[in-house]
């Protein structure tokens, strides 16, 4: 039996700043992680997309893990992403990241082999039998190239399994029907956009919280965009979350790059603008972006009013 997990409101994606070289430069992460706490958000999420889990070896999981534990101490959740190809891959992450103090753990479906649907479901209710913290399923099919059913999420919800999803499928129809079964259902699950740029959309479906990665560069923005409509002032939501669109054209500001290295690197060469972390440095066989994408993201942030 795990412990329940309270989840809900801005939880996000927390970048994993590098120095040079590509090692963990850990007062930059510590940086971002405490201007975060600093603006109010109910949570932290590492080691996910934007967190380059993908590109993290083991030993850099564990200390991505360790030294967010330690900064947040407690005061929020901390969420840590256990993506991996298959199920006793993903709980052996859990093991470790539960061990080294994260309250939840978050895991996609299987990828690489085939995975039929009966097995994706099987996946998700051995993690929630046998993982030490709570399990939050991650819908990116994007990545992992399978759709997470929305009847079977309120199923794994209703037994327990599953205690939140975290929609990364841009899929508004998906989310809407994925919150209209939950409702139906009684809400077992949280449900938690990834989508930053229709957050109010999201919470008039049916949502509980945001995990935004554009969090990363402004998260007293989603702060307020969330505290706006848990109060139903929808006038000032909608400023916010334009504001908060306007300034996502970030990621679409580099020409030099595209996919993952654009946005990520577009939400560290802010940081870097705004005086939080050190480098924009990428993981291989990404490289940080150029002079000239830095410019062109530095002339979004002046637009929106956020540079340093």
């Amino acid at each position: 039996m795990t412990t329940p997990l309270d989840l809900h409101g801005v939880i996000p994606p927390v970048v994993t700043p590098l120095t040079p070289d590509r090692e963990l430069d850990v007062p930059s992460f510590q940086r971002v992680l405490t201007r975060m706490l600093d603006a109010g958000v109910d949570g932290v999420f590492v080691l996910g997309s934007t967190s380059e889990v993908a590109f993290a070896t083991d030993a850099v999981r564990r200390r991505v893990v360790t030294e967010a534990a330690r900064v947040v101490a407690g005061r929020v959740p901390l969420l840590a992403g256990v993506v991996d190809m298959a199920t006793e891959r993903v709980l052996d992450h859990a093991r470790v990241a539960a061990d080294l103090g994260a309250d939840g753990v978050v895991a996609t479906a299987p990828f690489y082999a085939v995975t039929p649907r009966e097995q994706v479901r099987r996946h998700f209710e051995v993690l929630g039998e046998r993982s030490p913290v709570p399990v939050v399923a991650y819908d990116i099919p994007v990545c992992v190239h399978t759709k997470l059913d929305a009847d079977d999420l309120v199923a794994l919800g209703r037994d327990g399994a599953i205690v939140a999803v975290k929609d990364s499928s841009g899929d508004d129809v998906g989310f809407r029907r994925l919150a209209l079964r939950n409702r139906d259902a009684g809400e077992p699950l949280r449900l938690f956009t990834g989508h930053e740029v229709v957050v109010d959309g999201a919470y008039l479906s049916g949502a509980h919280g945001v995990v935004p990665g554009l969090g990363n560069v402004d998260p007293a923005g989603y702060v307020r965009l969330h505290r706006a409509l848990q109060g139903g002032d929808w006038a000032t939501a909608r400023d916010e979350q334009d504001r908060l669109a306007r300034l996502m054209d970030i990621v679409l500001a580099p020409r030099r790059t595209g996919g993952w290295g654009a946005g990520v690197g577009a939400f560290k060469a802010a940081l870097v603008l705004l005086g939080v972390i050190d480098s924009h440095q990428l993981p291989l066989p990404f490289e940080g972006l150029d002079d000239a994408d830095v410019d062109a993201v530095k002339a979004v942030l002046t637009e929106v009013g956020l540079a340093a």
